[in-house]
């Protein structure tokens, strides 16, 4: 096994621990470079090598709806052919997941094993601080590294209003000013790229991303839309991959998120509303919820115009999804419980009938 190849693909602990049941077992390690629905690219030491699922995973699979995905190391066997088959993923260090798309609550990973996100927004039509609170939200609740970029920035001349009003949102997140286009800013970037470290590049349809990514690879790897009169691009990724940069760093670009519904993300709530947080602990009652109650911290930082009343909305908003969805899982599990139960207990009124006769 080549470690050092492995280690520019972002190998190390807590991977290597986590493989050592599969080690001589004619299994290597490889990360998922690409996902489609019924193969995947995988980069292992040596080579790219088309995969596909084994029979046995296919299977647990179908019972837990947990894919591996971009960004996953998993336990791959060479076939003779050249071909692969993954016989198992390891666990993760980092995800990030939401909400499927629609009324249906169910968990959806987008890419694995994250160091650091970059969360894209043109400082045109698309910036929106109640969309970057979503993405801190996710990336705070995922085990990565936020860095907020306002793309687009060769766009716009007069800049200060918008970093102002991101800046309320962000707190002590990075942020930088770039430009795909010109390469204005990206060597701010230079120290998250460092060799084996695996960086996201988030954000919804036509902010620039694939610009981004291109510019830094140095070639027109990614395709990428033309801008509209309006400054938004048009949306062109349609799946996640797994690229390398001259930098040695690894980045995945990711499909427009046309609809960021949250998953999970108490901790996260904590860290991107971090200042509400720390008014809510100092009111009178623990128990308080900011409505009528008296000695209220966070209402009287309201009333003195320290916080701001988008803010305070936004956070109830987000704090009644999460809730909404933590009950719906309560109640999925239960569900399941119950389902169970009158399985096993039908199994066993089956056995008896049969002792019986």
């Amino acid at each position: 096994m080549n470690t050092a190849t492995l280690a520019a693909l972002g190998w190390g602990e807590p991977f290597e621990s986590a493989f050592a049941p599969y080690a001589g077992r004619d299994l290597e390690p490889a990360r998922i470079g690409v996902e489609h629905r019924n193969r995947h690219l995988v980069h292992a030491a040596d080579a790219e090598v088309d995969a596909r699922l084994s029979g046995k995973l296919k299977q647990h699979l179908e019972q837990t709806g947990d894919r591996p995905v971009v960004g996953d190391w998993i336990a791959l066997h060479r076939e003779p052919d050249g071909t692969g088959t993954i016989q198992a993923r390891l666990p993760r260090k980092s995800q990030f997941s939401r909400k499927v798309a629609g009324r249906a609550i169910e968990e959806q990973v987008m890419a694995a094993n994250i160091d650091v996100a970059f969360l894209a927004t043109a400082l045109t039509a698309d910036l929106n601080p109640r969309r970057i609170e979503r993405y801190l939200l996710m990336t705070w609740e995922s085990g990565a590294q936020p860095v907020i970029l306002l793309t687009k920035a060769d766009l716009m001349e007069d800049r200060a209003p918008a970093l102002e009003e991101v800046g309320r949102v962000a707190k002590d997140v990075p942020t930088h000013l770039i430009s795909g286009r010109t390469g204005e800013g990206l060597d701010q970037l230079d120290p998250y790229l460092t060799p084996g470290t695996t960086v996201a590049v988030l954000g919804s349809s036509g902010v620039g991303k694939s610009t981004l990514i291109n510019r830094l690879l140095g070639s027109e790897h990614l395709r990428t839309g033309e801008v509209r009169d309006d400054g938004r691009g048009r949306h062109t990724t349609t799946y996640r991959e797994l690229v390398r940069l001259p930098s040695g760093a690894l980045m995945i670009d990711t499909p427009g998120l046309r609809e960021l519904q949250l998953w999970e993300s108490d901790a996260g709530l904590q860290e991107a509303f971090s200042e509400i947080e720390a008014l809510a602990a100092q009111c009178r009652f623990g128990n308080c919820v900011h409505q009528t109650e008296p000695g209220c911290a966070v209402r009287s930082a309201l009333a003195a115009g320290t916080l701001s009343a988008e803010r305070l909305e936004s956070y109830r908003r987000l704090s009644r999804e999460l809730q909404h969805i933590e009950e719906k899982n309560d109640a999925r599990a239960r569900a399941e419980r119950e389902k169970a139960a009158r399985s096993a207990n039908q199994l066993l009124r089956k056995r008896l009938k049969e002792k019986g006769q």
